[in-house]
């Protein structure tokens, strides 16, 4: 007499459902900021950011320079909302166009700035000090800046020069308070890996509000 098989049935997680769709919400949005970057570097892109109602699926773009984002007549804009229908499958997508209002406080522009210039030569630990110095004299919280790679010459081994400022939680929910961009910088000596992570003004932490932050002496006699 054959035994009969027991099947079980997978019990279903709610959370875990909710932690996969957050998941994928967040890739999605890697990715359609990766495709914007792309089409619109010449727009000066910073960041998108993506809010789905039942109807539409509002983005709002943030760039330099919203004309290059509309084109003449919409025809830029329109274009680009039909590329984005179909190659991400948007139902609807209403695209609306920011201009950035302070480009040191957007870590995708400071980290394409610092990206060009280590691309262009000179004194790398300089002209690090000399950004984070003018981010935080731009009034925010917090700054860090690193660098990775080859950033002597030709033959010289990888390190990473490390710059932080002010209040940067590094665990924890308040990590999401933080603005971050991470991008490459390719000198003929090798490619170096750049990350800028930005506490905006009025940020509001826990533990309430903070204060101005002083720059160390080094910091703020440093020159371009």
């Amino acid at each position: 007499m054959q035994k009969k098989r027991l099947q079980y049935l997978p019990i279903r997680d709610d959370n875990m459902v909710i932690e996969r769709k957050f998941i994928d919400d967040l890739m999605i949005k890697s990715n359609i900021s990766k495709f914007l970057e792309k089409r619109l570097i010449r727009a000066g892109f910073s960041r998108v950011e993506i809010q789905k109602t039942p109807m539409i699926t509002r983005i709002t773009v943030h760039v330099t320079n919203p004309g290059k984002v509309i084109g003449r007549g919409g025809e830029t804009i329109d274009a680009l909302t039909e590329s984005m229908k179909k190659k991400f499958g948007i139902e609807n997508p209403q695209i609306s166009v920011a201009e950035v209002q302070n480009q040191k406080l957007e870590p995708r522009l400071v980290a394409r700035y610092v990206a060009n210039s280590l691309e262009r030569g000179g004194n790398a630990r300089r002209m690090l000090h000399s950004t984070i110095r003018e981010i935080m004299a731009n009034g925010a919280l917090g700054a860090e800046i690193i660098a990775t790679g080859k950033l002597a010459a030709k033959g010289a081994k990888a390190r990473q020069i490390k710059l932080r400022l002010g209040y940067l939680p590094k665990a924890g929910h308040v990590t999401t308070l933080i603005d971050e961009a991470k991008l490459a910088s390719y000198p003929k000596y090798g490619a170096i890996g750049i990350k800028v992570r930005i506490v905006q003004p009025g940020t509001k932490f826990p533990q309430g509000n903070l204060k101005k932050i002083a720059l160390p002496n080094v910091i703020a006699a440093s020159k371009r």
